[in-house]
């Protein structure tokens, strides 16, 4: 059977100007940027089907099927169409009432927030529909996060102090974060723990017994990652004086020592004060209320909790300690210091925005 005759292409200024861009832009699908360079490629003189196909590697039905397209219908002829299916049942006020249901009313009875099968019910609409609707504009009723907010009328002096520390400490002193992390559970399974396997995780029972607590204080170099601890069995202010002897034991002499502290009430007894007094190379830097993440030594205790405390056995607070102190061991064989990398300016900017956007906040 003979070819048909191919579609004959002559290119208007306007015509030849939107192809080069779509073929060229970053942007463009690259779908449509190949029918654009087909086009292109059958507008020139002498040009076939099979020779133009062959140059940009696609089958000679493409290159006959696209030239058609646009010998019937210009520029517009090479965008998809739509596609064929159902007609759209849910309309642009179906999709606003549900959205405006789910950010601005609460559901009837027991429930403190909506559901998709509670908000199908109260909108008329089916449970997989509401769950479309949340899907495409990312709304999670059933997921809840927390924040807290300083009211410290101290706290962008706080902040600029300790992020100052950070990303300059000064010269011939060493900069320690300070902080405790109290009640650490000694407990153990009521089961012995089903160790994995291949296709099956780790199993352990959600019940435990509790064999007594310990306190942690510790103390980063924020330039070596080095930590000084401690364990103690309780956390008063002569614990922490007991502590701080440690700390004054283990920093060569001739150095300032800049202390990072929380405000705990330990921290600031007479007790301490008369401490500090007697050597006036220690100098206190205390995080605003209620910002303990501006201690850099709390990432070094989510560290602690995540790989030993969280998933570890331990039948009493003597096999605590022991892994606590193995675990400050190990860290400090292969001691890497905290990159500290956001800026004053950059840390109140964020608590700015989110001020801003936050309703009822009152800061």
């Amino acid at each position: 059977m003979p070819n048909r005759p191919a579609y004959r292409i002559a290119l208007k200024d306007l015509d030849r100007a939107v192809l080069e861009t779509w073929a060229r832009r970053r942007k463009t699908a690259q779908a449509l940027s190949l029918r654009a360079r087909i086009i292109l490629a059958c507008a020139e003189p002498d040009a076939t089907n099979s020779g133009v196909a062959r140059a940009l590697g696609v089958s000679r039905p493409t290159v006959q099927t696209w030239r058609q397209r646009f010998a019937r219908h210009g520029p517009d002829g090479l965008l998809d169409e739509p596609r064929p299916g159902a007609p759209r049942r849910i309309s642009d006020a179906d999709v606003e009432r549900v959205v405006t249901l789910t950010l601005e009313a609460e559901p009837t009875g027991a429930a403190t927030h909506w559901s998709t099968r509670s908000l199908a019910k109260a909108s008329g609409m089916s449970q997989s529909a509401v769950s479309r609707i949340w899907r495409a504009f990312a709304l999670q009723p059933h997921r809840q996060e927390t924040f807290k907010l300083s009211r410290d009328p101290l706290f962008i002096d706080k902040v600029r102090d300790i992020v100052g520390l950070y990303l300059n400490p000064p010269d011939r002193a060493l900069v320690l974060c300070v902080d405790e992390k109290p009640q650490i559970q000694a407990k153990s399974p009521t089961a012995p723990i089903l160790p994995m396997r291949p296709g099956q995780v780790e199993r352990h029972t959600h019940d435990y017994v509790r064999h007594g607590t310990t306190d942690l204080f510790a103390a980063l170099d924020i330039c070596s990652g080095r930590v000084v601890g401690e364990c103690r069995a309780r956390h008063t202010a002569q614990d922490f004086r007991a502590f701080l002897d440690i700390i004054d034991q283990t920093v060569p002499e001739g150095l300032e020592v800049h202390v990072v502290l929380d405000n705990a009430a330990t921290h600031k007894t007479p007790l301490i004060h008369r401490w500090l007094a007697q050597r006036p190379r220690y100098h206190r830097h205390f995080t605003p209320t209620s910002a303990s993440w501006l201690n850099m030594v709390e990432g070094w205790f989510a560290l602690l909790t995540r790989r030993q405390l969280q998933r570890g056995a331990f039948r009493s607070t003597h096999a605590l300690e022991i892994a606590i102190r193995r675990y400050i061991e190990a860290s400090n064989a292969d001691a890497k210091p905290f990159v500290w990398t956001k800026t004053a300016d950059d840390i109140l900017d964020s608590l700015k925005r989110f001020c801003q956007r936050t309703s009822n906040s009152h800061h």
